[in-house]
């Protein structure tokens, strides 16, 4: 058995910062994955390593999928894989605490047993390698992450990212672009789990760092075989430049049964689009759609009109708070996240699923944060990612961060607060 040549410790620091505890954190962490697997598979080489990040959206809550504007960050967790080539083409995948998972890779049409599973996501990146020209191949892989399913923090997007990292490590010479890893990967998600995502979790897992992406320039088409890329800004942010620090929350409540819920916010935005002959609402003149609501009411409905105001004025909170953190007015940035996370409340509706208001999670804890962070005086908080369960999102000054983590820990359960860093690199061969 060869000896494994773990990262050092400069490596370790370039992509996980530069606090020592995060940084011994890791570097435990990859001694342990080696071993473990090297016990899984005791016949292979020395592993190389693959990492992508979580990821946090800043701003710009459903916007994504009707080509608008995204504040978005990759978080100092992921998905870490040791990983050795093989000369089949077959990929072995154990996932710590879940399955092993095989695919052959001679067959990468979509499977409709497989459709919600992990397998469906290999499988999936698989062919959008392989129709977009890319180079796959077989290997063994173990996986860990700290990047939690059905946490809100896209621990799918997250998956699909490491994927595609692998596959250019392995077969292409590291030369596929983090962007075409992310549209790769959101492509897994429509065509082969069967879930109508839109590109913001894949980029913000796939690119790296803070970044305000303008998804107007790309097309509502098959996102692999679309020219157009979209526009993809990075911002120097650090919260605790400004005193404050980012706490994400798990409410504990579960994803299950709301697909449903998820796939009606694009379908009734596009449904207002398509009023005007428009395939998305970013196409759409605001002023003009103000004019026509009372027409718009009778062919798409009510909710669909109140979910198009909040795209329009959510779209322009998202450039908004670019311009804030560029000219270095962090207040400003935060007024404009306070009055998402009210639009998304009262306006977008993705706050509890309406077919079951009993089951509101994440309202209690938006309300037990507001009550903590005295209307402002402490820090904000507001949705995070698709809603209905999952995260919410909290901006909260240092000094009241672990009373914060506290509350919501004793209201949620141990461990539901978290606080989050930004890291630099998305997805990324080790």
């Amino acid at each position: 058995m060869e000896m494994t040549t773990l990262p050092t410790r400069e490596r370790l620091s370039e992509i996980y910062g530069n606090d020592p505890g995060i940084i011994s954190y890791q570097a435990d962490r990859y001694s342990k994955l080696a071993q473990s697997f090297m016990q899984r598979f005791p016949d292979a080489g020395s592993p190389l390593f693959f990492s992508a990040a979580g990821r946090s959206e800043i701003g710009g809550n459903h916007t994504d999928h009707q080509q608008g504007q995204v504040l978005a960050a990759s978080l100092n967790i992921d998905s870490l894989a040791a990983v050795s080539p093989v000369p089949d083409n077959t990929i072995t995948l154990y996932s710590e605490g879940y399955d092993t998972y095989t695919i052959d890779l001679d067959n990468l049409d979509p499977v409709p047993s497989e459709t919600g599973t992990t397998t469906a996501l290999i499988r999936g990146v698989a062919s959008g390698f392989s129709k977009k020209g890319f180079k796959t191949g077989g290997f063994i892989a173990y996986v860990i992450s700290d990047v939690l399913g059905g946490s809100g923090l896209s621990s799918s997007a997250s998956f699909e990212s490491l994927i595609g990292v692998i596959f250019s490590g392995l077969y292409n010479n590291d030369s596929i672009s983090c962007v075409d890893i992310a549209k790769i990967g959101q492509y897994a998600e429509n065509v082969f789990l069967g879930k109508p995502c839109g590109l913001m979790d894949q980029m913000a897992c796939s690119v790296g760092g803070f970044v305000h992406i303008d998804f107007a320039k790309t097309k509502d088409v098959d996102p692999l075989f679309d020219d157009s890329y979209p526009a993809i800004e990075k911002i120097d942010f650090d919260p605790s430049d400004y005193g404050y620090c980012l706490v994400i929350t798990d409410t504990k409540a579960s994803h299950a049964d709301l697909t449903d819920d998820y796939a009606a916010i694009p379908k009734e935005m596009k449904d207002v689009a398509h009023f005007f002959g428009k395939d998305v609402l970013s196409q759409v003149d605001e002023n003009e759609f103000i004019r026509k609501i009372p027409d718009i009411r009778k062919s798409a409905g009510d909710r669909a009109i109140v979910r198009a105001i909040h795209f329009f004025e959510e779209n322009k909170r998202v450039i908004s708070e670019a311009r804030a953190l560029q000219d270095d007015d962090f207040d400003a940035f935060l007024s404009a996240f306070s009055q998402s996370s009210r639009s998304s409340f009262e306006y977008l509706q993705n706050i509890y699923p309406s077919k079951d208001p009993g089951r509101q999670a994440m309202s209690i804890a938006l309300a037990v944060s507001d009550v903590f962070l005295s209307e402002g005086e402490k820090g904000y908080a507001r949705v995070h990612g698709g809603g209905f369960a999952g995260t919410i999102q909290t901006f909260v000054k240092t000094e009241f961060a672990d009373e914060y983590i506290q509350t919501m820990d004793a209201l949620l359960g141990d461990g539901s607060a978290q606080k989050h860093n930004i890291r630099r690199y998305g997805c990324i061969h080790i």
